[in-house]
């Protein structure tokens, strides 16, 4: 019975990880080189692509065998969708803030050591960011990075300071001791800020959700010119910091304040 147990657990891992894969590269692939960037024997990823198809969380693309992610997750995900508030809440509080300040508003999330784009509203302004949904990035390249590493428990918040890589510009912090004091401070502080980090002339103002339990589960952020991140007059921290509150407010996550949020 043991044997057994082992067996299903590592079939499913294996399932996880194909699918993890193809999230992440973003486009259809073929067996082996799904078993070649996951470490399994290909006939092993045969497999488990074979029943994943058969059951639609795969499906099969062009004349070369590749597969990428079938119809049958949407389902699942409009049924997360639906057993919660959460997506709209978040919507809500990103069209908002994009209104409010004309510029590009994201949730992001950690998947490992990748900072991830959950949601994106666009401003209204002329600066425009490249990313889109789902884009990746290593975690220490961003400001939300930084929140969502914060509160992780001291090894795991380690491991990841320690595997931290060089960012295109340069710019991004990659020694560990430094990196750790940086989550700290945006974990005191609520807030996290990046200036050409990840991209040229861009900066990033991020503030945490977090939950009933105080664990940072997502933040909202503002993708902004560098020229005007740190301006009073657009008073970006602060638009931050009191999404993040709303957000938390109206998923039940925080007591309203007697006055209003706008005024913390």
């Amino acid at each position: 019975m043991v044997e057994a147990k082992r067996s299903r657990v590592s079939g499913i891992d294996r399932a996880f990880q194909v699918l993890d894969f193809l999230t992440e590269k973003g486009e259809a692939s073929t067996a082996y080189d799904i078993a070649k960037a996951v470490g399994a024997p290909t006939s092993t990823i045969y497999e488990i692509i074979d029943t994943l198809c058969a059951k639609g969380i795969l499906q099969r693309r062009g004349d070369r065998g590749q597969v990428f992610l079938g119809a049958k997750l949407h389902f699942y995900g409009l049924g997360y969708v639906k057993d919660t508030n959460q997506a709209a809440v978040f919507q809500r509080a990103m069209e908002d803030l994009a209104r409010d300040t004309g510029e590009t508003v994201q949730i992001c999330g950690r998947d490992d050591d990748k900072m991830v784009v959950l949601m994106m509203e666009e401003g209204s302004g002329h600066f425009h960011v490249s990313s889109r949904v789902g884009s990746r990035v290593p975690w220490n390249w961003t400001a939300s990075g930084r929140l969502l590493v914060a509160g992780l428990p001291d090894a795991q918040r380690a491991d990841l300071c320690a595997r931290a890589v060089p960012s295109p510009t340069g710019r991004a912090e990659i020694d560990p001791a430094k990196l750790a004091d940086s989550c700290k401070s945006a974990w005191e502080q609520g807030l996290s800020v990046q200036v050409s980090e990840s991209d040229y002339a861009v900066a990033c103002i991020a503030a945490p959700i977090r939950n009933d339990q105080g664990e940072c589960v997502a933040t909202i952020s503002l993708v902004v010119p560098d020229s005007r991140a740190s301006d009073p007059a657009h008073d970006f921290t602060n638009k931050a910091r009191v999404a993040a509150k709303q957000i938390e407010v109206a998923l039940g996550w925080r007591r309203p304040s007697a006055g209003s949020l706008a005024a913390e």
